[in-house]
């Protein structure tokens, strides 16, 4: 019996290598600790490079270019170019303000549990870019005139006929567009891909 016993040891031993060797491959089911550490860092870290991007650029922009007078970048298709935008993306829900407020707090609730299971690099960085960019506009709706979730976000980049935007609203169109393709391809937050035998 106490043979037995001793047989039984080794395996359990080989079944923790096995996970640990497992630690940095990111297409197993097994979330280990290691690993999600590391992706929800690069997540964060993403997310603070994005806000700290947008904070900066919008100082500036209000601090150098006068309303109704636009810097030509290139020819007359790129500018720069001060606008107060107190609805969405393309000038929308102008008057709900509140609201848009609402689902960007929303969203970032929602990419923070995201986070908690990630292992994919490619999520993080998606989400990272959501978030960093979810939270740029944040801090305009909650600290800018005219009053608490009231605010007008900034922009200021105006490129031909495309609505003039910032740097948060490149990070959310690029993080979304990149979650978007992962998605089609089937590679989940967790690394593994959708219809692939585990």
């Amino acid at each position: 019996m106490d043979d037995e016993r001793v047989s039984q040891d080794p395996t359990a031993e080989n079944e923790t290598d096995a996970e640990d060797r497992n630690d940095g491959d990111t297409s197993g089911t097994a979330a280990p600790r290691p690993v999600k550490h590391q992706r929800r860092l690069l997540l964060f870290v993403i997310a603070g490079a994005v806000l700290a991007a947008d904070l900066l650029t919008k100082i500036l922009a209000v601090a150098n270019i006068e309303p109704g007078r636009p810097v030509w970048l290139i020819g007359d298709i790129v500018s720069l170019r001060l606008v107060r935008n107190p609805g969405a993306a393309f000038s929308m829900a102008t008057g709900m303000t509140w609201l848009l407020t609402l689902v960007a707090v929303g969203v970032v609730i929602g990419v923070v549990r995201i986070g908690r299971t990630l292992r994919s690099p490619w999520w993080a960085l998606g989400l990272g870019l959501v978030l960093g960019g979810a939270l740029g506009n944040l801090v305009d709706r909650f600290f800018r005139a005219p009053g608490v979730m009231q605010g007008h976000v900034v922009d200021f980049v105006s490129v031909g006929w495309w609505p003039v935007f910032n740097v948060a609203d490149s990070g959310i169109v690029c993080g979304a567009i990149l979650l978007v393709v992962l998605t089609l391809i089937g590679l989940e937050p967790d690394g593994t891909r959708k219809g692939v035998e585990k």
